[in-house]
């Protein structure tokens, strides 16, 4: 099984001035196991196949992740930022399945 340790990126909401509100990107570290390592392509109507990633990822959870878990939005994984498709708790781990490229 192989390691993983990287950044999870969390969406929060905070307001910047009374009234208006902005939707930072906070990034956390953290350790664990891949467990599934797979890719997909996926075909439509793009010249280029989208690939997509059927990866699974099983974190180390804190009480931060365990809190704000809804909010996760990408992992770090391979030197691209991949998007969390589900994130199921079975503490003390979270198993996060991951998709295709994030870009926000």
């Amino acid at each position: 099984m192989a390691k993983f340790f990287g950044n999870i990126g969390y969406q929060i909401t905070t307001e910047t001035e009374p009234g208006l509100y902005e939707e930072q990107i906070i990034e956390y570290e953290y350790s664990g196991d891949v467990l599934r390592n797979s890719r997909r392509l996926q075909y439509s109507d793009e010249i280029n196949p989208s690939i997509t990633m059927n990866k699974q990822i099983s974190i180390i959870s804190d009480p931060y992740s365990v809190e704000n878990f809804h909010n996760m939005r990408y992992v770090t994984y391979m030197g691209s930022k991949w998007i969390i498709t589900s994130a199921d708790i079975q503490y003390p781990r979270i198993i996060l399945t991951l998709g295709g490229i994030y870009n926000g």
